[in-house]
């Protein structure tokens, strides 16, 4: 009967066992953090708070199945271009293509001259997308102020620079589907003639 009490005072994982360098780490974290005080949650009252499960969870799936269906639906129409080619014949003389994700770029360089179309501006937007977060927070209180505006709202719900986001992505969008899916397409420009998908 002694044995059995003794057995049950000590621990089962002592400094030989293999998960005891574990066991310490975990005792250290909590020294040296020290106790767990109140919770954020705490000062929250409860006709305030929601429950995780029904209310933070059915949109997940959804989301999923849109995505899933998105890329089934893109797979079925874009079906065409994954369809292997005639073999290549080093007689022919072929304009070479660049891979999809330069396409964008590859119609945008004929929109103007070389030098601003295929560097500059190509800089200019990659300079602006690493200094994107300075730029909305030093210039979005001043523009907030001058439309009368109390601040500047905060990201994703913000109106100006969701619009400059969305119009930019929607013109790569657009000249993406230009080049791979109306080649021959031609709309006239001021500035080289016309200019063709292709």
């Amino acid at each position: 009967m002694m044995d059995d009490r003794q057995s049950s005072r000590r621990l089962p994982i002592g400094p030989r066992h293999v998960l005891y360098p574990m066991l310490a780490i975990y005792a250290l974290v909590g020294l040296l953090f020290g106790p767990v005080g109140r919770h954020a949650t705490d000062d929250v009252p409860e006709s305030k708070t929601h429950p995780y499960f029904p209310d933070h969870l059915w949109p997940y799936p959804i989301l999923a199945m849109a995505t899933l269906v998105t890329l089934g639906l893109l797979a079925w129409v874009g079906q065409p271009l994954l369809q292997p080619g005639p073999a290549a014949d080093p007689r022919l003389a072929i304009i070479p293509r660049p891979e999809w994700y330069f396409l964008p770029l590859f119609q945008f360089a004929k929109f103007g001259p070389a030098i601003i179309t295929t560097i500059l501006v190509p800089i200019a937007l990659l300079v602006g997308l690493i200094f994107w977060p300075l730029f909305d927070a030093a210039l979005g209180p001043r523009i907030a102020r001058r439309l009368g505006w109390r601040s500047w709202p905060v990201p994703k719900r913000n109106v100006i620079t969701g619009t400059i986001w969305m119009a930019g992505l929607s013109v790569i969008g657009l000249l993406t589907l230009w080049a791979s899916l109306e080649p021959q397409l031609c709309i006239p420009w001021v500035i080289n003639g016309p200019v063709c998908g292709g």
